[in-house]
């Protein structure tokens, strides 16, 4: 997860065409209750009417504006939600957590900028490694954690995003190893090790912790590179600790891995596991996946010709028609929370790709309601 996107000189028309792919692209895609997802069903099937979920985004990608200049820019897009990071990995471009975790008073003032603006704040989001070898890394991200509860509980905001993190694979490693194959047997006994004197541990304190200050969804972002990064890996952990686990469902980290985005999002949803949405897409070239496979990721605009995928705004890796089925999909499970554009395309300047974005979940929601 980057924190912003930067323009490209690659010609946006024939990426496209070479691509194959693009916005009007007609093809198709291939354990405790929650008590809001619960509710949010029963008021659907009393009004035998589908819930307009909130669309909004992740603010790091105007980390390079002000709160007002931000706020100017998505009320002008018409958003009605926003996604604030408070630290770790994105940063905190528009959040002083210290400050008003501090300060309740000032907290308050704080979210008046928004709710005064007709911006509801859907989450808070703190992506980092709190399960990191390194003790100073690992203590940092989770004190950012820590913190970011006290201030989710001052707000009333009921859902933080992150990553489960990634531990080293023996007491003695120095940087996270991410394990995908538990053979030959040694992968498998330190991926045991990850999980069993690593990762359940902490996150039995987290959620209890998260709990205890009113907090009951922590939405992990299933990302490769970390211990959760598919729906099975959520719900081993969410097995092991608890209902407050649940799922930031980034489609863009399953497009590539070969997962049914409706699939996935209905699995998920018949567990009350889905807490919150990232939206952004992924192209995927065929050709270099037959040469290459999907393991195989861009690292920049400059290795684009020969990768298996990069991220895209919503629209430009598959379709409208795509989408149009995932925001269902998201209204049938019954989906409480917001639709959090986020965009890392390497393509689109970020405020371009979050307008783009917007527009084709705009319209495919519009669709949805008035079927």
């Amino acid at each position: 997860m980057k924190t912003d996107s930067a323009g490209s000189k690659l010609d946006r028309r024939a990426f496209l065409a070479a691509s194959g792919t693009g916005l009007l692209a007609a093809a198709s895609p291939a354990a405790a209750k929650g008590v809001a997802h619960g509710a949010a069903r029963r008021q659907a099937a009393a009004t035998g009417s589908p819930r307009k979920i909130p669309l909004g985004v992740f603010d790091p990608v105007y980390n390079k504006l002000s709160i007002d200049e931000m706020l100017d820019t998505i009320t002008a897009l018409g958003l009605e939600a926003i996604e604030i990071a408070t630290g770790s990995l994105p940063g905190s471009g528009h959040c002083p957590l210290d400050e008003l975790v501090a300060d309740s008073a000032k907290a308050k003032a704080w979210q008046k900028r928004f709710t005064d603006r007709g911006i509801h704040i859907g989450a808070l989001s703190c992506h980092g490694n709190p399960v990191h070898p390194d003790a100073a890394r690992a203590s940092h991200d989770a004190e950012i954690f820590r913190k970011t509860v006290l201030l989710a509980e001052q707000l009333g905001v009921e859902v933080i995003v992150g990553f489960s993190g990634c531990p080293g694979g023996t007491p003695t490693d120095t940087q996270p190893s991410w394990i995908v194959n538990r053979w030959p047997d040694e992968f498998g006994k330190m991926q045991d090790w990850q999980w069993e004197e690593r990762l359940i541990p902490y996150w039995t304190g987290a959620a209890k912790l998260a709990s205890e200050h009113g907090i009951h969804k922590l939405a992990f972002e299933m990302c490769p590179n970390f211990s959760v990064y598919n729906a099975r890996t959520l719900m081993k952990l969410r097995d092991a600790v608890g209902p407050e686990i649940g799922a930031n469902c980034d489609l863009s980290h399953l497009f590539w891995q070969g997962c049914d985005p409706v699939e996935v999002i209905q699995f998920l949803g018949k567990q009350n596991a889905v807490f919150h949405a990232h939206m952004k897409d992924t192209v995927l070239f065929p050709d270099n996946i037959a040469k290459y496979g999907v393991l195989n990721f861009s690292t920049g605009a400059a290795d684009i010709p020969e990768a298996s995928e990069i991220f895209r705004a919503v629209g430009y890796g598959h379709s409208a028609t795509v989408w149009k089925n995932v925001v269902k999909a998201y209204m049938d499970i019954g989906y409480d929370g917001m639709m959090s554009i986020e965009n890392e395309d390497p393509i689109l300047p970020g405020a371009v790709g979050v307008e783009r974005a917007a527009f084709v979940l705009k319209n495919v929601r519009s669709e949805l309601l008035s079927a």
